[in-house]
């Protein structure tokens, strides 16, 4: 068998390339980030392994030996190859924004607000994708995820969107039935899309309620809240709802919310993303515009709630 002839350190083919390119050790040396020191040594070890010198060197330059020529050509094309490849992955990647969040949160906050940025940001192509399970950002092509929690996500920056809300919320179809003069007291009695919603029984605690054991009673587990909110509407019962995901529904009137208490969990929707890729210029655009508008929305809030509290007084 023939033996294999090895190739030199890609370090020094590397350096090689650059000088060769620029027949400069000096301009080699900026482009690669180097010392000149360093370029001559990676030169020299390139050298002693071919065996024979590959630049003159001359008062103020170099210049290519006829071997040193010979192995400029290929080399020089070879880099280029591998700059086109890797130049348009990171092209395509850098103009392509993917998000994974939560189903609710993207089609009834996300969708009407997306649309903003990327009149923004046209050069970008923005991919959101609707899935509640974890993600690992070292195996995914995912730049950035929304997700329901307390902030705790080890290794990843985490920066609160908006509080996590719920309130009971039905059809007004519904609402005359069951009567127009209600207590939270009465919330137990009335059909209910999911008995065992756990913000079923956070908000009956925050009202005051000794709520009895709702485990026993048939319901559905919709999955969403944009599903649970489409059975409401039908009249199927009463389910928890954030309310500033379900603005329009209650403000054309499909949706009515009997009580003014929003209860909040202590948890929240929050910004997630890898520590390393902050700066990334995709990254840092998106951030710096979604959390602006959560702020926003978060004031909107804050300003329906005090107007709530005031009619409450007078």
């Amino acid at each position: 068998m023939a033996k294999l002839h090895q190739i030199p350190p890609l370090a020094a083919i590397r350096v090689f390339e650059a000088c060769a390119r620029h027949e400069n050790f000096t301009r080699a040396a900026a482009e690669l980030g180097m010392t000149q020191a360093s370029v001559s040594y990676q030169i020299k070890v390139l050298e002693e392994r071919m065996g024979a010198p590959l630049f003159l060197r001359q008062p103020r330059k170099v210049a290519l030996t006829e071997i040193g020529r010979q192995l400029a050509t290929p080399t020089i094309e070879a880099f280029d190859k591998l700059r086109a490849a890797y130049g348009a992955g990171q092209d395509t990647l850098g103009r392509t924004l993917s998000i994974s969040t939560l189903p609710s949160f993207a089609s009834n906050w996300l969708a009407p607000r997306i649309g903003q940025f990327q009149m923004a940001h046209p050069d970008l192509a923005v991919r959101v994708e609707s899935d509640p399970s974890n993600i690992d950002f070292a195996q995914s092509e995912i730049d950035l995820a929304i997700r329901y929690g307390d902030g705790a996500w080890p290794g990843l920056s985490a920066e609160l969107l908006m509080p996590s809300e719920f309130t009971p919320m039905l059809s007004p179809e519904l609402l005359e039935r069951v009567g127009p003069e209600l207590s939270p007291a009465d919330l137990p009695n009335w059909p209910l899309i999911d008995p065992t919603d756990p913000f079923l029984a956070e908000w009956l605690r925050q009202a005051g309620v000794s709520a009895p054991d709702l485990s026993c009673r048939v319901g559905s587990q919709l999955g969403s809240q944009v599903t649970e909110a489409r059975a409401a509407m039908a009249g199927q019962g009463v389910t928890m709802l954030t309310p500033r995901f379900f603005r329009y529904e209650f403000e054309t009137g499909r949706l009515v919310q009997p009580f003014d208490l929003v209860a909040s969990d202590g948890k929240g929707y929050w910004l997630i993303y890898p520590r390393a890729r902050r700066n990334v210029p995709k990254i840092r655009a998106f951030r710096r515009w979604i959390l602006a508008e959560a702020a926003a929305d978060n004031e909107r809030t804050a300003a329906g709630l005090s107007e709530s509290s005031h009619h409450e007084a007078t």
